[in-house]
């Protein structure tokens, strides 16, 4: 499936369930990295593609599952496609470091959906490297591997 490899993410994808989420997953964290985390996992399981513009850098790479390079373009394509779904999920075995203008938000996560309305389940550890920019927090590389 085609758009299985960017599932990477998350970029925090949308890895905190819904309601985690809209609850300030991490209260260490800044308010707008946890605003921003919070928003980017919406974003991908809504397929929102103009908070996804908003939330990934302009130089954001993605190393995704299957060890291809994707840059912010081809993850808003994948996220915002037809027949792409993604369910909300839960981030275990969570890695949280957080440093002057940076993160790194990664853990493993169980995702499910449809992709060219074909159903996928995989199992994934990302890491997420966010940065402080103009201002505001985005997300500037993930990368994913499959688990067992």
């Amino acid at each position: 499936m085609r758009f299985l490899p960017i599932l990477a993410l998350f970029a925090w994808v949308a890895i905190v369930p819904c309601s985690r989420a809209a609850t300030a997953p991490h209260p260490m964290l800044p308010p707008a990295l946890a605003k921003a985390v919070a928003a980017f996992d919406q974003a991908q399981i809504h397929g929102d593609g103009v908070a996804l513009q908003r939330l990934l850098a302009d130089d954001y790479v993605l190393f995704n599952s299957q060890g291809k390079v994707e840059n912010k373009q081809d993850f808003i394509r994948d996220y915002t496609a037809a027949g792409f779904t993604m369910k909300p999920f839960t981030v275990e075995q969570e890695v949280v470091r957080q440093w002057p203008g940076g993160a790194v938000m990664g853990g493993v996560a169980t995702l499910e959906g449809t992709s060219e309305g074909k159903p996928y389940r995989v199992r994934l550890r990302f890491a997420d490297i966010w940065g402080l920019r103009d201002g505001r927090w985005q997300v500037i590389h993930t990368s994913a591997m499959h688990m067992p």
